[in-house]
Order: structure tokens, then C-alpha cells, then sequence
């Protein structure tokens, strides 16, 4: 009968341990870098906005815009290039021409880098390798 009794004590115990560590999961997750999925679309449509407005006052096309930032949704990117079209004509705004050259895709540094030593008749760079 003794032993019947501590069953639901050791239960019990092993339960009020672990709660506060199931009660934390959030902060866990914050801490490992792990995002929900609702957050993480919330997060990308937000940036798509963002982006695409960014791109519409600079003067950039939106295909431009959809192939330079293409982790981005596109429908999120043309609904802000679209809403800052909208502030911009309505106010008589003027683009703002970027003061940096456009960014090259990834990879294009090596490409370049290729063809000019291919040009210059010697071998072309390696990438480093680690020993």
C-alpha cells in the first residue's frame, strides 16, 4: 500500500521538474535561432515591402527587383513597388538614383576573375582549399 501511494508523489514530482522547462520553449527557441513559420512569412512579406518600395523610389524596375532579391516574395516585393508607384506619383516625387553600382549576383566575382585570366593567357585562380 506504501508503495501505491508514492506512485502519484513521484508523478506528481517528476511534473512540476519538468514545467518550467516546457513553459519556456519560446525563449528557447529565440536563443537556438529557431522561427515559427507564421513569424517567419510575417518577417518576409514585411522585408518584401520594404524592398520593393525601396526599389520603386530608386528607380528600378521590378523585374530588376524580383531578380535581385528573389528569397523575397514576389507578390509581397510588387505590392510595395506598387504602393510607393502610387505615394510617389500622387506627391510628384522624383527616383533617387542609387550612389553604389547595382550588386552582382553570387558567383560572378569567379566567373569575371575566369575570363579575365583566360584573356591574359595564364591559368585561372583557385578557390582555397584547406588542408
Amino acid at each position: 500500500m506504501f508503495h501505491r501511494a508514492r506512485l502519484p508523489i513521484r508523478t506528481l514530482l517528476i511534473a512540476c521538474w519538468l514545467l518550467p522547462g516546457l513553459s519556456a520553449c519560446d525563449s528557447v527557441q529565440q536563443a537556438v535561432g529557431i522561427e515559427p513559420a507564421g513569424a517567419k512569412l510575417a518577417r518576409l512579406d514585411a522585408e518584401g515591402k520594404a524592398v520593393g518600395g525601396a526599389c520603386r523610389q530608386s528607380g528600378r524596375a521590378i523585374e530588376d527587383c524580383y531578380s535581385i532579391y528573389s528569397w523575397l516574395p514576389k507578390a509581397s516585393v510588387y505590392e510595395g513597388w506598387r504602393d510607393m508607384d502610387i505615394y510617389m506619383r500622387e506627391n510628384k516625387l522624383e527616383t533617387v538614383e542609387p550612389q553604389l553600382p547595382p550588386p552582382q549576383p553570387p558567383g560572378s566575382k569567379k566567373k569575371k576573375a575566369a575570363e579575365q585570366a583566360d584573356a591574359e593567357g595564364r591559368p585561372a585562380p583557385k578557390a582555397a582549399t584547406r588542408e
